[in-house]
C-alpha cells in the first residue's frame, strides 16, 4: 500500500516537472520526462510493485536468491578452471592424440620450430662486490641485447 502511494506521488511529481519543462518550450525533454514519470505508475498497475514487495519480505524468496547465487558461483568457477586447463575433456584428448602423431611437424621442415633460437645462450659475467645491487638489472639488459 505504501509502495503504491510512493510510486503514484513520484509519477505525479514527474508529470508536473514535464509540464514546467514544456512551458519553457523544451518539448522533447518534456516528453522524455513524462515517459520516465509514467513508469512507476505503470509498474503499480501491472502488479510488479506488489510482487516485489511480497518477494522482499519473504524468507523463502531470499533463500531462493541465495541458491541461485551459489549456483552461479559454481558455474563460473568451473568455467574458469576449464579455461585454465585448456578446454573440455574432449578437446584435451584430441590435442593429446594430435601430439602423438608422427606427422605433427610439417614434412618439409628441416628442424623443429621450437629450437634454441639464433642467439647462443650466454651467461652474465660475475659482478664484483660493489655491483651486487645492479647485477640483476645488468642480466636483464644483456638478455634483451641492451
Amino acid at each position: 500500500m505504501i509502495a503504491e502511494t510512493v510510486c503514484s506521488a513520484v509519477s505525479a511529481a514527474g508529470l508536473g516537472i514535464a509540464i514546467v519543462t514544456a512551458y519553457r518550450k523544451r518539448y522533447l525533454a518534456a516528453v522524455r520526462i513524462a515517459a520516465y514519470s509514467l513508469v512507476p505508475i505503470g509498474l503499480v498497475m501491472t502488479g510488479v510493485v506488489e510482487w516485489l514487495a511480497d518477494t522482499a519480505f519473504s524468507p523463502t524468496a531470499w533463500a531462493g536468491f541465495g541458491v541461485l547465487g551459489v549456483a552461479w558461483v559454481l558455474f563460473m568457477t568451473t568455467r574458469t578452471v576449464e579455461r585454465r586447463r585448456g578446454g573440455t575433456r574432449k578437446e584435451r584428448r584430441a590435442a593429446a592424440r594430435e601430439a602423438g602423431r608422427p606427422d605433427a611437424v610439417a614434412p618439409a621442415a628441416s628442424a623443429p620450430s621450437l629450437g634454441q633460437g639464433a642467439r647462443p645462450a650466454t651467461r652474465p659475467a660475475p659482478a664484483s662486490r660493489g655491483d651486487d645491487d645492479f647485477s640483476d638489472i645488468e642480466a636483464i639488459l644483456k638478455k634483451h641485447g641492451i
